[in-house]
This record gives structure tokens, C-alpha cells and sequence, in this order.
């Protein structure tokens, strides 16, 4: 992750007003007057003093004090940090504004008269404030310091941790899919612990595709460092997530082999070969997401067997005969893609059925999506739902879909096989950052799920 890449995350210009070096001087300018204010308001409580109080001092101890008095008395020649209609600069939802509320929030009780975390909350906002026309980027490592010193610290775990995990890092994925990962992988605490300490770096993070043994339960500067480190990287080992299709998963095969991808796409298009049902025209559903450490000199046919032979172990430990391999799959591969926590996959498989029950369309974005190429979100659009020459556009098709859609794991298999018992006919993950989901009997109580949903989405631009 670059950055550039955290700046803008955090929605940040790219461009820069000034240099570094001023930004460090105007920036260690204003704590300084921050503390000679603190300075006074202890002085002031004193009984000792006796000199009249300054008009800024009266402002800076006044609870009642304005946000314009406020920064007028820290930097009289900023004039008025809010935008149009008295809003902070970038509006109610932006990551300033929720700083300020957070920070707010979770100030320490203070043993003297002393507004510091409000102060300092306000010269952040005042700074930011005047630098919307493109001069962010060049306090962002100040800000950065200050961000990290107030926010509270128990979203981290400390120390290296214990036991094994292995995290897998493909080609594009950015310092926000990677702190995603090691929070889901149990290695991190949260995403913010991760994700902030890349805010923080002074130099640009690259990471670099391949599978990493790190700890449970690691400090994020811990997991960076393991990262980063040479001999954290696993040789010859491919980790394939729940859900990959087949056209992401030779990539990362020939990652841990060595092996080219076109050597391997070439190894794969028999799928009769290796015993795939006869139904199949491809590997899809069928390549089983898993842990695989190979061999050195091993083959392109070897490593695609070991994947298929993985398969079927797993259906046949599900007590799936070969006769059905087919169909459990297909459907096991939709659930895999549309379901989001763990207790929700046999409530998806449970719709699912219950629509081809009542000859309903399944109408899932998912296979859409598939059908289109697009083998990493689910979201599709009028004219893609609309397009009857999409052989897998299950909203013109009826029934199951003509083939698998990704490669799904155990939980899907078993939830494909025994599916909760339950009316529903409509389910929409509404909170794509907990994968909360809303099952629903009739379309009223869908449409008002729906609802909900986008405005989530509103209220949390940049999601898919």
C-alpha cells in the first residue's frame, strides 16, 4: 500500500501545498501555543496568581466558547475553518468530522480546568479545515502522530503471539485487503490497528503476493515486521480462500509451483479426466479451497489432482454419492458466494431451495456477476440482469444455474445438504463491513430490508 493509496483512502488530495518541512514547523507552531495555553489555565488556578486574564484566555476556559472563538484565538489569521452552511470541511460523514466526534467522546476526566483534547481536536479540524484545497497530504505524517497518541489503545493486541496461521496475499490486493486479512485470520485484533500503523509508515508498504506463516493474536507492528520478513514467506504452499473461481486460483497454484499458468490452464481443461461428473465443462466447483504445500518438480496434472482428489474427499466425508456430486455442488458453490457469516449459509441454502420449490427464479447477482467474468463482487446492473444471452443469468433462467460458480469450502457443501428449516424467499446483506443479513418471508418485509441496505450503502460510499 502506497501512500498515496492511504491518503486517499482517508480522503485526502493528492496533490501537496508547501513542503514537508513547513508543514513541521506551522504544525509544531500550533502545539506549541497549545501548551503555553495549558501552561496558563494551571497558572491561573493557582492562588498565587494575581494578574488579570487575557481575553484568549477567557475563550479558551469558557465550555461555552464558539468554535470561530476558539480558532480565532489559535490562529487569529485563520479566520473561519467551517465551509458553506457552517459545516466542517468535508461534510458530516467524513473521516474529519468523525475524528472529532470520536476523539470528543472518549476525553479523560480532568483533574484541572484544562480544555487540552478539545483543543487539540480543534487544531486538527482547523488545519484540515484549511488545507481542502489540496495541502492535506503534507500534514498527514503530523496528523497521523497525533491520531495515533489520542486514539485508544486497546484495539491492539500486543506483543509476537502464538500458535501458526497462514495468510495468503495475491497480486492487487491493497493495505486495506491486507489488514482485512489478518483480522479474519485471528492474527490482528481489529482492522483499524492494522490498517492505522500503515496510515503511520513514513515509507511506502509493498506487499508482495505469496503465503505467510504468522501468530494468533499479534501486535499490528508485529505482523508488519513478520510481513516483511523474509523467512515468514511459506515456499511451494498455495492458500485458496472459500469462493475463488477457477480462473483465480491457477494464478496462485503457479505462484507456490513455479509452474506457468498456461502450463496449468492446459492440465485443467479436461475435467473427465481427473472424474469430474460428465455435466462438467470445466474444473469449477471442484478445485476444493484449501492449504496445499507441493512438492518440488511436481507436475501441472499432480497439482490439479490434489485439488479435485480434495473434492471429492470432502463430498464423500459428507455422505454425497457421485450420482449427486453435481448438483450438490452447483448449488453449494451459490451459497458459498452469497452467504456472509457462518450461521447464515444454511438460511441462504434454505431460500434457495425454497424458490425452485415454488418455481420461483433463484435471481442471484452472483451467478450474474459470473457470467459476465466478474469473479469478485456480486453486485451486477439492469442491463446485465436483463441479458438473456448470459447463460448463467439465473433472473431469465430458471433453476439452478448451468454450472458451479466458484469453489466452495465444507460449510457450504454441509449447508447445501442440510439447510435450515424456514419460510424465507428473500434474504440481503445489509452491512457489508459485518456481512449482517436480513432473511424475509414476504416482499414487503424484503423491500423494507432493501431499503435498509442502501442506506448503508449512502451512508458508506465506496462499497460494491
Amino acid at each position: 500500500m502506497t501512500r498515496r493509496e492511504a491518503r486517499m483512502a482517508q480522503g485526502g488530495s493528492a496533490l501537496t501545498a508547501g513542503t514537508p518541512d513547513e508543514a513541521d514547523a506551522e504544525f509544531d507552531a500550533l502545539l506549541a501555543a497549545d501548551r503555553v495555553a495549558a501552561d496558563r489555565d494551571v497558572a491561573a488556578d493557582s492562588p498565587a496568581a494575581a494578574r488579570p486574564r487575557s481575553a484568549a484566555e477567557t475563550v479558551l476556559d469558557s465550555p461555552f466558547a464558539t468554535f470561530e472563538e476558539i480558532a480565532a484565538v489559535a490562529d487569529p489569521e485563520a479566520g473561519d475553518a467551517r465551509g458553506p452552511g457552517g459545516q466542517v470541511p468535508g461534510g458530516p460523514e467524513s473521516p474529519l468530522a468523525w475524528r472529532q466526534q470520536n476523539y470528543l467522546s472518549h476525553r479523560e476526566p480532568k483533574k484541572k480546568r484544562s480544555f487540552k483534547p478539545l483543543w487539540v481536536t480543534l487544531i486538527v479540524v482547523a488545519i484540515l479545515g484549511g488545507l481542502v484545497g489540496g495541502a492535506y497530504a503534507a500534514f498527514q505524517p503530523q496528523v497521523a502522530k497525533l491520531v495515533a497518541a489520542i486514539t485508544p489503545k486497546d484495539d491492539d493486541y500486543s506483543g509476537n503471539g502464538s500458535g501458526t496461521v497462514i495468510v495468503s496475499i495475491v497480486s492487487g490486493d491493497t493495505g486495506s485487503d491486507v489488514a482485512t486479512k489478518l483480522q479474519k485470520a485471528g492474527v490482528t485484533k481489529t482492522y483499524s490497528a492494522f490498517y492505522s500503523l500503515l496510515l503511520r509508515q513514513q515509507q511506502e508498504v509493498e506487499f508482495q503476493p505469496g503465503a505467510f506463516k504468522l501468530a494468533k493474536k499479534m501486535s499490528a507492528q508485529a505482523a508488519l515486521l513478520a510481513m516483511e520478513d523474509p523467512a515468514s514467506r511459506v515456499q511451494n504452499t498455495a492458500v485458496i480462500p472459500e469462493g475463488t473461481a477457477e480462473k483465480d486460483i491457477l494464478p496462485l497454484l503457479a505462484t507456490a509451483t513455479k509452474i506457468p499458468v498456461a502450463e496449468l490452464t492446459a492440465a485443467a481443461k479436461n475435467p473427465q479426466q481427473y472424474g469430474a461428473p460428465a455435466q462438467a465443462t470445466t474444473l469449477e466447483g471442484f478445485l476444493f479451497p484449501a492449504t496445499y504445500t507441493f512438492t518440488p518438480g511436481i507436475t501441472a496434472h499432480d497439482v490439479i489432482k490434489t485439488l479435485v482428489d480434495r473434492t471429492f474427499q470432502s463430498l464423500d466425508d459428507a455422505g454425497v454419492k457421485p450420482a449427486d456430486r453435481w448438483k450438490t455442488i452447483v448449488l453449494a458453490s451459490l451459497v458459498q458466494r452469497e452467504a456472509g457469516l457462518a450461521p447464515d449459509y444454511p438460511k441462504v441454502s434454505r431460500v434457495f431451495l425454497n424458490r425452485l420449490a415454488q418455481g420461483w427464479d433463484l435471481q442471484s447477482d452472483a451467478t450474474v456477476a459470473y457470467g459476465t467474468g466478474n469473479t469478485h463482487t456480486v453486485t451486477t446492473t439492469d442491463a446485465e440482469r436483463a441479458d438473456a444471452s448470459n447463460k448463467y443469468n439465473t433472473y431469465v433462467h430458471p433453476g439452478l444455474p448451468v454450472g458451479p460458480i466458484s469453489n466452495p469450502g465444507d460449510l457450504a457443501i454441509n449447508a447445501a445438504l442440510h439447510p435450515a428449516a424456514g419460510p424465507w424467499m428473500f434474504f440481503v446483506t445489509w452491512n457489508l463491513k459485518t456481512g449482517e443479513t436480513i432473511f424475509s418471508t414476504t416482499a414487503a418485509e424484503h423491500d423494507a430490508a432493501v431499503e435498509k441496505w442502501q442506506q448503508w450503502m449512502r451512508d458508506n460510499p465506496g462499497y460494491e
